[in-house]
């Protein structure tokens, strides 16, 4: 018997007495425990937690959005913007920007020498200050948030969940899904902290604020 043999025998007892009906929600949780521990304002904890990776995060309303997108792109320089299919044309920020459409895919090469690219989510998480990706309409392929040097994310209040549970309850898992917490970064022998070794150098989180949550989640 191999280790994995051992590993599933493990999960098999372990669930012998699991009807087959049975599922995660019907599991009673433990006393004293919360669906999450969040708190209240969960647009700001966000933002907080996402800023600790450094992450730059901009809350706006509506209207303000795709102006915000613009100055996120204009703060790094970049003139070149791949826009996956479905994004929003809304969104899409004002200005000279030589877009590229992911239509037909774009080479490794073109996707490398792009300086940036703009996406929806599929949710967020505020206790971990992550966005999810899973290539639903305005994400795009994985390809497209890795090369290019700078991610312009945009996210809606209204998916921003408090918890991994939360959030994990609201994606699809049949979707790849791709948990993104700041840019990607790495770190040498001597822990000295590199960007853009695997990935965007720079992340910045548009978040488009849903007035019908406002008093729920508490000042901007």
């Amino acid at each position: 018997m191999n280790g994995r043999d051992t590993v599933l025998r493990s999960i098999r007892g372990a669930l012998s007495d699991v009807p087959r009906s049975g599922t995660p929600d019907a599991v009673p949780a433990p006393p004293g425990s919360g669906a999450d521990h969040a708190g209240p304002d969960v647009v700001g904890l966000f933002a907080e937690r996402a800023a600790d990776y450094r992450a730059t995060v901009v809350r706006v309303p509506e209207g303000e959005a795709a102006a915000a997108v613009a100055r996120a792109l204009a703060r790094a320089g970049a003139r070149s913007l791949v826009v996956p299919p479905g994004f929003p044309e809304d969104l899409l920020p004002p200005g000279d920007w030589a877009r590229l459409a992911d239509v037909p895919p774009l080479s490794i090469g073109q996707l490398d020498a792009a300086d940036a690219v703009v996406t929806t989510a599929a949710g967020a998480i505020a206790v971990t200050g992550t966005v999810v990706l899973d290539s639903g309409p305005g994400q795009g392929r994985r390809a497209l948030t890795l090369l290019p040097d700078q991610h312009v994310c945009v996210v809606r209040s209204s998916q921003i969940a408090g918890d991994v549970p939360e959030a994990l309850g609201r994606l699809d898992p049949l979707r790849p899904l791709t948990l993104v917490s700041g840019p990607s970064a790495t770190s040498d022998i001597e822990l000295e902290r590199v960007e853009g070794v695997h990935g965007p150098r720079t992340l910045d989180i548009v978040v488009i604020e849903d007035l019908s949550l406002c008093g729920r989640l508490g000042a901007r």
